[in-house]
């Protein structure tokens, strides 16, 4: 089905080159995926005059990336490609304008190109029996952490925070954190509300947290890696992000007064609203969504005023 979109894509809008960027952790799948494109090739769904359409030529390449987090960005990915360290690059101009080598590039993930597979095949009216209002159609989960049954799973969109966790075997869960690293932690209170891009989008990632969690370690793993994977190029994700990290083991310490922490809140706003990409516009969320969620836990280290 991806192949299968890639190819409606590119035949949609005129495309004749095709990438799948395969993440360096996912070594292992690239001989599937080139067994898939040269069984194409075979049938004639891809290369020259594709199912004897005379102007339609187009292949897929396969190119490996180094593992770097900023290239889920879509020009960091493109500088990638081009043989470049995984940096965003400035916007205007946009990859659909100025993309790979300069040329017009669309820049979709994996579901995308499924989901358009599967409106050709079934047609918009199967695809809207699913979803809410807003959030047409299913979406992919990678579920993990405290639950009885993690793993891949498919649910319509608009499935609230409890089913979820009903269906994974996760009821006593503290908190979830919906969105993955760049996401954003719900506590039980909210566990009513649904998994839409209404009301709490997704990339589909979703790690349940039980009882017993510290929110505080959870905030500080996830700092952790924003200062790991940041590429460095601009000064509010650069500095601001180690800043909310150094906040967090002062928490953990007893020493981070409750003025500080105010003070690390508008700094994780800041970086939001002036970072460069979305990983450093994301990195702050789930620092700010448990400070917000889990007050009385956080507030609990907070050391008392003389």
């Amino acid at each position: 089905l991806l192949l299968d979109g890639m190819t409606i894509g590119a035949y949609s809008i005129g495309a004749r080159k095709g990438f799948i960027y395969l993440r360096g952790e996912y070594l292992y799948m690239r001989k599937y995926l080139e067994n898939a494109l040269k069984e194409r090739r075979e049938r004639n769904l891809l290369g020259k005059e594709i199912l004897g359409y005379k102007d339609f030529n187009f292949d897929i390449e396969i190119r490996m990336g180094a593992g770097a987090y900023v290239c889920g960005e879509e020009t960091a990915l493109i500088e990638s490609l081009e043989g470049y360290r995984g940096e965003p690059r400035n916007r205007p101009p946009f990859p659909v304008d100025t993309g790979f080598q300069g040329n017009p590039t669309i820049v979709n993930n994996v579901e995308t190109f499924i989901d358009a597979a599967l409106i050709i095949s079934k047609g918009a009216d199967w695809f809207k029996e699913y979803g809410t209002e807003k959030s047409k159609g299913m979406k992919i989960f990678s579920v993990s952490g405290d639950c009885k049954h993690p793993g891949i799973y498919e649910f319509p969109f608009g499935i609230t925070v409890a089913d979820l966790l009903k269906e994974v075997g996760g009821e006593n869960a503290k908190a979830v954190q919906i969105g993955g690293a760049s996401g954003h932690c719900v506590a039980r209170d909210n566990f009513h509300r649904t998994i839409a891009y209404e009301d709490y989008g997704s990339g589909g990632s979703i790690i349940v947290f039980g009882p017993d969690t510290d929110m505080l370690k959870v905030a500080r793993n996830f700092l952790e890696f924003f200062v790991e994977e940041s590429c460095g190029q601009c000064t509010p994700c650069r500095e601001g992000t180690p800043k909310l990290l150094e906040g967090v083991e002062m928490l953990e310490q007893g020493r981070c007064s409750v003025a500080y922490l105010n003070e690390l809140k508008k700094l994780g706003e800041t970086i939001q609203l002036a970072s460069k990409c979305g990983l450093g516009q994301s990195s702050p969320n789930a620092f700010l969504s448990i400070v917000e969620n889990f007050k009385p836990e956080i507030l609990g280290r907070v050391p008392a005023a003389d």
